[in-house]
């Protein structure tokens, strides 16, 4: 039989086994009708690197279970986890997904991976997090890392969206790790938040690679020099198929090296959402 045959028991719900658990919802906000965040209990034993991903979902209409990949937006320190996601109306998993409430179970992952995490970078001074849409999820995790900040000078998190509504987190982001004991301090002196909207007003427009080129993403506030160097600069990219694409050939042709878990590099990109 199947690790994820019979997991479901209609009378007492779902059912862990080897590869999963079964955890509890503790919140959901919506932020617009395309986006919404959430929250599920953290078992003891369950470990992770900040940037990570693991496997989440529901039963599927045959009651096994549906699972897809999503990063972890809380840091690996946190009591709970939380996530950040889409609303696909006619998706297999997310249209199920969105209307989850507090107290509702959900099938979690045991095995936590990815690449976007600290040890696939080799050393720098500035590290880029460079984000669209949802890619946005993993690095909410390595901002409140206090790890980071020993390995970096500057931290500077990009986030590229449509709409200002999908700017997730915009108006908690900078009051979240200002508040957080653990990383307050390093914070106000080495973190950099800018966030630009490509399809509506707002006070930055531009997408992330027109800010690279033209330089206006390199301001006082993120140091000289005003372009990427592969000898101190390091990035983290998340988003996108476009976005991932194209930053993948210019940071080569810039003599970037793409890392890994096995070889750190300059950059790193979370190829689980990259079609």
């Amino acid at each position: 039989m199947s690790e994820f045959a019979e997991i479901l028991d209609e009378t007492t719900g779902l059912q862990p086994n080897k590869v999963l658990t079964v955890e509890k919802v503790q919140w959901v906000k919506h932020w617009n009708d395309r986006l919404f965040s959430f929250a599920i209990s953290r078992p003891s034993s369950f470990r992770f690197r900040s940037g990570e991903f693991v496997m989440i979902g529901l039963p599927g209409e045959s009651k096994k279970p549906l699972l897809r990949a999503y990063s972890v937006a809380s840091p690996s320190y946190a009591e709970e986890l939380e996530f950040l996601s889409i609303k696909v109306e006619n998706g297999p998993l997310t249209s199920h997904l969105q209307k989850i409430k507090e107290g509702d179970e959900i099938y979690l992952g045991r095995k936590p991976t990815g690449t976007l995490v600290a040890d696939t970078l080799l050393p720098g001074k500035r590290l880029f997090l460079l984000a669209t849409g949802t890619g946005l999820a993993p690095f909410l995790s390595i901002i409140r890392d206090p790890d980071i900040y020993d390995r970096f000078e500057k931290i500077i998190l990009v986030h590229s969206v449509r709409r200002v509504s999908d700017l997730a987190y915009y108006d908690d982001l900078v009051n979240q790790i200002a508040d957080d004991p653990l990383v307050s301090e390093e914070a106000a002196e080495q973190f950099t938040y800018i966030p630009t909207v490509t399809r509506e007003e707002f006070e930055r427009t531009s997408r992330i690679n027109t800010m690279i080129e033209d330089g206006s993403l390199f301001t006082d506030r993120i140091g000289l020099p005003k372009k990427l160097d592969p000898a101190t600069d390091r990035l983290m990219l998340c988003g996108s198929m476009d976005m991932i694409k194209d930053f993948e050939k210019y940071l080569n042709e810039q003599g970037f090296k793409e890392g890994s878990n096995s070889e750190p590099g300059d950059f790193v990109i979370e190829r689980a959402f990259v079609d």
